[in-house]
């Protein structure tokens, strides 16, 4: 298990040199207007999306989860505690497919707790989900791992 940050940036370039040099890692995945870092120490899933018209620089928080038996504990957690918001399988957005459970605090900020189920979707120009988190800022209608 590990944390997900996905932060909006200006300039993708800019920001992947930076998260390079600060995490001393090279992205896990970089795509247009897009790059990922699976960064080992501190365990954490990096996301940047270039997104330079918008004032804000935290798109979601994440929790990416390894296994379909700790996503499901957790699904009944939530559920149970009644924050359960959204729930999605089989999700191909933002160059990987996901098993998702979504949540919001008080304050509107989303968290997301996601199982990668494959991690190179084979792209197909006609599925609008492989650009979704590039046109929108909303994550709800994207997880983006």
């Amino acid at each position: 298990m590990r944390l997900q940050l996905a932060l909006n940036v200006r300039n993708l370039d800019e920001a992947v040199a930076y998260y390079s040099k600060l995490f001393a890692t090279d992205p896990h995945k970089r795509r247009p207007g897009y790059a990922n870092f699976a960064i080992e120490a501190p365990p954490l899933k990096l996301v940047l999306f270039e997104n330079p018209a918008t004032a804000e620089r935290l798109h979601h928080l994440g929790v990416e989860i390894a296994n379909e038996h700790t996503l499901a504990a957790t699904e009944a957690r939530l559920d149970r505690e009644q924050i359960l918001d959204e729930v999605s399988r089989a999700d191909t957005c933002c160059h990987a497919t996901q098993d998702k459970l979504w949540s919001k605090e008080p304050q509107g900020l989303r968290w997301e707790w996601y199982r990668i189920t494959d991690d190179q979707p084979e792209h197909k120009p006609d599925n609008p989900a492989s650009t979704c988190c590039l046109e929108t800022k909303t994550p709800s209608a994207c997880g983006c791992a």
